[in-house]
């Protein structure tokens, strides 16, 4: 890696625009929290004609919604309880993501279940498990079936064959889901709304006891100033009631907390194909191939600490470690393999009893002041959410929404919308030497992109050094670093690093790496 380039300047940002626009009058809706719920009922609340505002303390998806096994599925492990109409409402969302919405962002990929001698399931009910899976998806995505022990090996180079009996196979999809997010957060602005990160609520504003807005703290400029709504909406995910106790002191708990942690390792062979590995009668364990990796995870055990503190343990390793190493040969899951691991909170439905049983749904309350809560959710389903989201607020006499003012989720796509083939294409044959691009970068790009990747290209052409890796060992290049910072809010290192590119997740973000990152961002550092 040089350090030739001379790093072009901020330009007036997005973020700056909307620091600017966010006290201007009083909002329809203000949303509280930029991550899986709070960014879809900004994009869905915004088509649906109401002037929305979305804040959150850090960066957009910055906590448990950049911390999730990265699928867009339709849950196999909810058929052993029996909740088919679950499955078969999540697989018709997670085609519409993959077919109308985001193609340019959201990826097939083949799925083994192996079956050992001794484990949890049998060979014949797990066939039919994979039949009915393919079933409920009206076999759009083809037959779930059983493939041999060899073939799968192929497949997925660290299979263990001993005592395997077989191996059945269906198809889910897969996402970055960071780069998700920012693209959610794009298609909202793009719609109307005002989005900003770096923006900690420090009090609720109230009228006659109503709440009617918020109180912040820029985190950049460290600037207190005031947004005032008709509605307030708290989607803060694990800190939800916390803030529902700023509205009400002695507000009861509605959630409970249970931590995720997956580890990222390095491979020496690509994998084609992801694990599902049974671990008990409703538990299982994911080896997922994901940006050059191997995605590893996840855990399940409830968490009553502070959810800024929560961390990745030797214990949590060991856990994703033991439990892949049922299925996968010990040299290709090696402890020194681990370029990166990370740790979230799921926020499920209060209650008693062990968190990998609870159910995974919404909680929506409305506190004494009259603002909204909401909590719980995953990405496979979050436009449905939003939708449900819109649903409850027709019953809010505040929020003017009338009931013919619905979004229409099948024909809305996200920013980009392309086939990611045709977009690397395109990257590759409209550049002439020295700026033509590579083959690999092109893909990486068309696929976190879509078309919008053209503007990435375009900064390229106009400096040809921001062609140049961050990472030798990865596909990202500056370029992305400065369209991170100039028009998808990005303001720390980690944001660039972890959220826009893909480099802190394959463990390349180098101290070198870091620096030059904070120079580009002209005053923040990591």
């Amino acid at each position: 890696m040089t350090n030739a380039i001379t790093m072009p300047q901020p330009t007036h940002s997005t973020r700056e625009q909307a620091r600017a626009e966010i006290t201007r009058g009083t909002f329809d809706l203000l949303v509280i929290g930029g991550g899986i719920l709070g960014t879809s009922v900004a994009w869905m609340a915004t088509q649906a004609g109401l002037r929305v505002a979305m804040v959150d303390a850090g960066d957009f998806a910055g906590a448990t919604s950049s911390a999730s096994s990265k699928l867009v599925h339709g849950g196999l492990r909810y058929l052993q309880t029996g909740n088919v109409k679950l499955v078969a409402e999540n697989h018709r969302e997670r085609r519409a993501l993959a077919g109308r919405v985001a193609p340019h962002l959201v990826n097939p990929v083949p799925f083994l279940v192996p079956v050992y001698k001794g484990g949890p399931h049998g060979a014949t009910k797990m066939a039919a498990g994979v039949f009915l899976y393919s079933a409920l998806s009206a076999f759009g995505d083809g037959l779930g079936r059983v493939v041999s022990p060899a073939h799968a090996r192929r497949l997925a180079p660290g299979l263990k064959t001993d005592g395997l009996k077989t191996v059945a196979t269906y198809h889910d999809h897969q996402m970055n889901d960071s780069r998700m997010a920012i693209m959610t957060v794009r298609a909202a602005v793009e719609a109307g709304a005002v989005a900003l990160n770096h923006a900690r609520v420090v009090g609720l504003r109230t009228t006659h006891g109503k709440v009617t807005g918020a109180e912040l703290r820029d985190g950049v400029t460290g600037e207190e100033f005031g947004v005032d709504a008709r509605l307030v909406l708290n989607a803060t995910g694990p800190w939800v009631d916390h803030l529902r106790r700023m509205e009400d002191p002695g507000a009861a708990p509605s959630v409970r907390l249970s931590k995720g942690v997956h580890l990222v390792l390095r491979t020496d062979h690509p994998w084609h194909a992801a694990l599902t590995i049974p671990v008990d009668k409703y538990r299982v364990s994911f080896a997922i191939p994901w940006e050059g990796r191997l995605l590893l995870g996840t855990t399940d055990e409830e968490y009553t600490g502070d959810p800024a503190e929560v961390g990745v343990l030797q214990q949590d390793v060991d856990q994703i470690l033991g439990e892949a190493g049922t299925a996968i040969d010990a040299a290709h899951i090696a402890p020194d393999r681990i370029g990166y691991a990370f740790a979230g909170l799921r926020v499920l439905p209060g209650g008693t009893g062990g968190t990998s049983a609870a159910k995974r749904e919404t909680v929506v309350t409305r506190g004494r002041g009259g603002m909204l809560s909401i909590a719980g959710g995953k990405w496979t389903t979050y436009r449905h959410i939003g939708r449900l989201v819109i649903d409850r607020l027709r019953k809010e006499r505040s929020v003017p929404l009338a009931e013919d003012m619905c979004p229409t989720l099948k024909t809305v796509p996200l920013p980009g919308l392309g086939q990611p083939e045709a977009v690397a294409h395109r990257l590759m044959v409209d550049q002439e030497p020295p700026t033509r691009m590579d083959p690999l970068v092109a893909r990486h790009l068309a696929s976190h992109y879509g078309s919008v990747s053209l503007d990435i290209a375009e900064l390229v052409r106009s400096e040809p050094a921001l062609g140049e890796r961050i990472h030798p060992d990865g596909p990202d290049i500056w370029a992305q670093a400065v369209y991170a910072r100039d028009q998808e809010w990005a303001v720390t290192v980690d944001d660039v690093l972890r959220r826009r590119t893909t480099v802190t997740v394959r463990g390349l973000d180098t101290q070198e790496v870091r620096d030059r990152t904070s120079a580009l961002l002209g005053k923040v550092g990591g």
